[in-house]
């Protein structure tokens, strides 16, 4: 969902929530991959029963990556996929139901967005081929050198939509890839698999939402059921809180910002294609071995516990001194559907609400004082109570002028800061002849002794790139200098700008002026085109808003109620024009129907990716005697609408008549293919058992008997899921041979699976599913340490790390200290904990010397010895009286800090003081090897060879 920042934000307020993901590697044995085994017990001590993919979040990174490099060609796309869902499989590991979901035909008010998406993506690509184009003319005419350009074929990421060939191929790997899986992979042997591909309207998380309420509803579903849905997408999470299921998790990939990238016209890496001065690549490795490679870490994965999310919701909402008994339920409702006032896919954000500057905290508090005025909550079930939140639109309205001013400051705030700043790093740079960074000249008797020089390639090239830009900065201004009389950074009188003066990023230009009076009719002028006074419009801006938020919130919980209903305008009204909306709503229109995939291609794609259309459809976006010719612009405006960035600006399409499209249709439609009528209609799901389930031979009954009514599934045969079943006409069944549509991929001789047509169970219009916690199910334990245990008195607080509340906590023993201090931070001559006692550890700079003890270090299982066991040597020594007394830590009641210190001292300053030579014990302990009795280093731990390092033969 289009809602910029929403996960950073929760995160960062809820840090609790967030769980990274472990992960069972595969093996390796005399060049074979040895595949890991998912029957075996979760590592992550959690055990989940279904897993849903939303497969749109894996098909984009799996067919364009960012940042490594691209597949050759669709095959490579396909096997790609299978191994990213093979790697969410052995993370999560479900024992009941993996749910993949394709995003099929979307409901007219997500096709906007699809639309503007497609069209900014069509845009974007013809800039940078412009732009790639004149950048390598200007750095050859310099003199630069870029390698040849390659005749390549560019992906079109459109094609990732319903209806495409592409999205059809999909669909038949799909069922190639769970039939192997069923009969190869022992952890998918007892799993029931859905596969939704993009032939079935709706959007793929909604599919599974679907799929989950329904569920939800019988009289079969177990109420305990840990679900784990996967999708990088920030409505999930909402839609997660929807369910009300006790046990819900997302699984996403780990964001992590600025990720280098290659430049798009050498293939170098530290520099976008306008910085790019055509240098020769350099080596990459000793013998060039490494040329063509992006270096790339592999993507992690973390855990969203909405079970801790519930928790901290559950402290935020609740309110004392109602009127009525308190349902934190309803509370959680409330809140997701007041998270659509900040941003969503169907409606554009209010203009005083962003998340950056604390919309949402805003906005709860507003509705703490809301519920308290009128006695009741803003939503039940999925239906909204417009008088309520008509005082919640009020109360932002009257802030509105405030906030709108605010930020203007803090962005003039932000802007000075950032000035001052590169005043200063300029300041404290110096002479460009000055090297920097580890190279940088230090001060006589600044460091105790010299640093290894790290990476030093890396380093010498970045200072090389460096000389180089500011060489071509100066010859350059030279030219420009020698051609116009005066340097391009020279003013009208001839005087140098200053480097802080130049406007390097110009301001886009704005024109509302929210911070400045009259912003109110400035922006209907300027956005909508309509006088200020024009009150009727602004009503009807604010009742399609208002049908829009009952239509959202609808879509979350109980469905889509209409699938042809839109919001007409790019821009949101404001939160003050929210007035007399009680009566702004009745209801949808019922019996509506989605657009087949072929009319989806039609009303979301630019005429340059006409090509995945048939050749009569293509011609009516690019004829000029087309009647709907201006859906298909070839140029657009963007509105950054006081963004900075395109992308964060409004694209100014023209919305789509749906009349106009399917009058214009009429007349195409005969011409199609029986291949293309095929991948215009409308699909179903289809469920796949293996051999060893109890399902198979129900459904191999139905095929036998080749009966084609509709069939129940059993609940007893399959974990209580229920639906009803209809045969395939291209079925996947046992013992009959699946080819495989991928070339460099086997055929399944001996296949194991068995395919068949489900529907989700039926329900009578006017059916509302109920949002509410199942009766039987269990809440799971808290996480988050209560408010009042420290007047509890109830001992030190342990946090929860990952899934599992009596995970065993680890402990290292006296070798396991010294062997992390000799590999820790050896350059800066400390250790983990320093060089010494921790007195002196404060002061000799070692990674985590500023750290204090914990209080409760001696309440692990380890013990170490009395200081009273070691022997005095020249290395050791009590620390000084006043030292203990000017250090607290040495003062509480933490005496297994001091004794382990203690204990401990005498090995830590021997392995700093021998530098890097090898262990050489004190000249009063005697080498156990020959006889001795050691002491000091634990019962039955010798002592190391006196020259020989870590040689234990």
């Amino acid at each position: 969902m289009g809602v910029p920042a929403f996960f950073r934000w929760l995160s960062r307020k809820y840090p609790s929530i967030i769980v990274h993901c472990l992960e069972e590697k595969t093996k390796e044995y005399n060049g074979f991959k040895i595949p890991v085994d998912t029957s075996k017990p979760n590592p992550n001590e959690v055990e989940f029963d279904n897993l849903y993919l939303d497969m749109n979040g894996i098909i984009h990174p799996c067919t364009h990556p960012e940042d490594k490099p691209a597949p050759k060609n669709e095959d490579e796309m396909m096997v790609a996929i299978f191994e990213y869902i093979d790697r969410l499989f052995n993370i999560v590991r479900p024992r009941r139901v993996l749910y993949m979901a394709i995003d099929g035909v979307a409901p007219r008010a997500k096709m906007n967005q699809q639309r503007s998406r497609r069209f900014r993506a069509s845009k974007e690509g013809v800039e940078l081929t412009e732009e790639k184009n004149k950048m390598r003319e200007e750095v050859i005419q310099r003199g630069g050198y870029l390698p040849p350009e390659e005749i390549k074929e560019r992906f079109d990421s459109n094609c990732i939509t319903p209806g495409t060939e592409f999205m059809d191929n999909l669909a038949k790997c799909l069922r190639y890839y769970v039939a192997d899986r069923l009969t190869n992979d022992p952890g998918w042997h007892n799993i029931t698999v859905f596969l939704s591909d993009a032939s079935v309207p709706g959007e793929g998380e909604h599919k599974i939402m679907d799929y989950i309420r329904r569920q939800r509803a019988q009289p079969n579903h177990d109420p305990n059921t840990h679900h784990c849905l996967c999708g990088a997408d920030a409505d999930l999470i909402m839609l997660g809180l929807a369910t009300h299921e006790p046990n819900f998790t997302i699984i996403r990939e780990e964001f992590k910002p600025n990720k280098p990238r290659p430049c798009a016209l050498c293939s170098q890496m530290g520099h976008e294609i306008k910085d790019c001065q055509g240098l020769a690549r350099e080596k990459q490795g000793e013998h060039d071995e490494f040329a063509g490679t992006v270096p790339v870490s592999e993507q992690e994965f973390i855990f969203i516990r909405l079970a801790v999310l519930r928790e901290y919701l559950e402290r935020e909402l609740t309110m004392a001194s109602l009127p009525f008994p308190f349902d934190f339920e309803r509370s959680v409702d409330d809140w997701v559907f007041m998270c659509f006032f900040v941003g969503n896919d169907f409606l554009p954000h209010l203009p005083s609400l962003e998340i950056r500057e604390g919309a949402i905290d805003r906005l709860v508090g507003i509705y703490k004082d809301v519920v308290h005025k009128t006695g009741g909550y803003l939503t039940e079930n999925g239906f909204v109570n417009l008088e309520r939140v008509e005082l919640i639109m009020q109360a932002v309205g009257v802030a509105e002028d405030n906030i709108f001013k605010k930020r203007k400051d803090d962005d003039e705030s932000f802007k000075r800061r950032m000035k001052e700043k590169k005043k200063r790093m300029k300041a404290e740079q110096g002479p460009s002849f000055v090297p920097g960074g580890q190279f940088a000249p230090q001060a006589l008797g600044g460091r105790d002794r010299p640093m290894a020089v790290q990476n030093a390639r890396q380093t010498a090239y970045e200072m090389r790139m460096k000389g180089n830009q500011r060489n071509q900065e100066a010859a350059q201004s030279l030219r420009a200098m020698m051609k116009n009389g005066k340097s391009d950074d020279m003013d009208s009188r001839g005087v140098k700008r200053k480097a802080e003066d130049s406007d390097s990023e110009p301001e886009p230009e704005d024109n509302v002026r929210l911070w400045e009076e009259g912003w109110k009719q400035r922006y209907y002028k300027t956005k909508f085109d309509v006088d200020a006074t024009d009150d009727e419009f602004r009503k009807k801006v604010v009742q399609s808003y208002v049908e829009g938020l009952c239509w959202v919130l609808g879509y979350y919980y109980q469905g889509c109620a209409s699938w042809k209903w839109y919001f007409p305008f790019h821009y949101a009204p404001f939160a003050s024009d929210f007035r007399d909306i009680k009566g702004m709503f009745s209801n949808f229109e019922k019996g509506t129907k989605p657009f087949k995939p072929l009319e989806q291609l039609m009303g979301v794609f630019p005429a340059a990716s006409g090509n995945f259309l048939p050749q009569t459809w293509r011609a009516l976006m690019t004829d000029p005697e087309s009647s709907i010719i201006d859906f298909y612009p070839d140029d657009f405006a963007i509105d950054l609408n006081g963004k900075k960035y395109a992308w964060q600006g409004v694209a100014l399409l023209p919305f789509v008549d749906e009349r106009r499209l399917r009058a214009a249709l009429a007349d195409v439609y005969p011409n199609l293919s029986p291949e293309e009528v095929r991948r215009n209609s409308l699909g179903s799901d289809v469920i796949f058992v293996g051999k060893s389930h109890p399902l198979c031979d129900f459904i191999r009954e139905l095929y036998r008997a080749e009966s084609h009514e509709d069939t129940e599934i059993p609940a007893e045969l399959c974990h209580g899921i229920q639906g009803i079943l209809n045969l395939d006409e291209d079925p996947i069944l046992p013992d009959k041979p699946v080819e495989s549509p991928i070339p460099t991929l086997r055929d399944i001789s001996s296949n194991c699976a068995i395919g068949i047509k489900f529907k989700d169970p039926q329900y009578d219009d006017g059916f509302v599913f109920k949002a509410v916690v199942l009766p039987g199910a269990k809440i799971p334990n808290k996480v988050l340490k209560p408010g009042d245990w420290e007047q509890g008195n109830r001992g030190p607080w342990r946090p929860q790390l990952g899934f599992n509340p009596n995970r065993q906590q680890a402990h290292l023993d006296q070798s396991g200290f010294r062997k992390l201090n000799h590999y820790v931070d050896r350059n800066q001559g400390t250790g983990l904990f320093g060089s010494g006692p921790p007195y002196e550890a404060q002061h000799r700079g070692g990674q985590y010397s500023n750290a204090p003890p914990p209080r409760n270090y001696n309440q692990g299982n380890y013990r170490p010895p009395q200081r009273d066991h070691y022997p005095q040597n020249q290395y050791s020594r009590p620390p000084p009286v006043n030292a203990i007394a000017a250090n607290p830590r040495f003062q509480h009641g933490a005496h297994g800090w001091d004794r382990a210190m203690q204990s401990q001292s005498t090995a830590y300053q021997q392995n700093q003081e021998r530098g890097r030579g090898g262990w050489r014990p004190p000249h009063n302990q005697q080498d156990s090897r020959r006889g001795g009795h050691q002491q000091g280093f634990g019962q039955g731990y010798g002592l190391p060879p006196p020259s020989q390092r870590y040689n234990w033969n």
